[in-house]
């Protein structure tokens, strides 16, 4: 009978779900999966028309481009540069994310002719007028967040799993995100950004994804809504090229001023 006993218990107990994946084991993986995917692409550049959406729907459109360097054991380096209208010109935006620790980024404003930095406090402050946060420029690193599995659900008839994120690092304007990834292409779909009062502020959707070089999806369309304020912007990707040999130096705060 004491033989019996401990067959027993792993039966009862893997028969009530003790032993099985946490929500936060399965959601942590899927993370994990989906930056796994994502790696190998070294550089990148794209072109990008903003559309900024006031309640009322009028609109004000810009032109820019980014660059983009894949840094391994760290977040990724991004330069954004703005070419049109003439009111922002030559400004330009740097970005270093990091996993563990602030993220460090930097805007040059061209009519002062200096760079100012982006304090970890002012993350959460509107980047140049449109309804992306500072914060939502950087690159998703694993680390940066907790994760819990909530649920998988077909999405626009894609099978998606949802996750909840909640940040780690500190001067967040978001309690948690709720991300739908979307679990053939290994990417995301919509998000859903809670404020500091766990109200819904934004919405997030990503479409039009497209494959390069056989393995790397990109999206031609972003569009985030801000349910409190009822304004939107909409970013429209277009012209990715990768590896074209970006390196370190086009990423430090000179190239800030260099932009053009």
């Amino acid at each position: 009978m004491k033989q019996l006993l401990p067959f027993l218990f792993l039966s009862i107990t893997l028969a009530h779900g003790v032993l099985a994946e946490s929500a936060e084991d399965k959601g942590l993986e899927i993370v994990r999966e989906k930056d796994r995917q994502g790696i190998g692409w070294n550089d990148q550049q794209a072109s990008l028309l903003m559309i900024l959406r006031n309640r009322q729907g009028r609109e004000s459109r810009r032109e820019l481009r980014i660059l983009t360097l894949e840094v391994e054991g760290d977040g990724d380096k991004s330069l954004t540069v703005f070419d049109s209208p003439r009111d922002v010109k030559g400004t330009a935006f740097l970005s270093h994310t990091h996993a563990t620790i602030p993220d460090d980024q930097w805007l040059y404003l061209p009519a002062l002719k200096r760079v100012k930095r982006i304090s970890s406090r002012n993350k959460s402050g509107s980047f140049m007028g449109s309804e992306f946060a500072y914060e939502d420029l950087s690159s998703q690193e694993v680390d940066k967040y907790r994760y819990k599995w909530l649920r998988d659900e077909t999405l626009d008839g894609k099978q998606t799993s949802v996750v909840e994120f909640r940040p780690q690092y500190e001067d967040s304007g978001y309690t948690r995100q709720m991300v739908w990834i979307d679990t053939e292409m290994w990417q995301v779909v919509k998000t859903e950004y809670h404020d500091r009062k766990d109200a819904l502020l934004k919405t997030l959707t990503i479409g039009g994804y497209r494959q390069y070089l056989d393995k790397f999806w990109r999206a031609d369309v972003m569009r985030m809504v801000n349910h409190q304020t009822g304004k939107s912007t909409e970013i429209q990707w277009s012209d990715y090229r990768f590896s074209s040999g970006l390196d370190a130096s086009d990423f430090d705060q000179s190239a800030l001023k260099r932009a053009r």
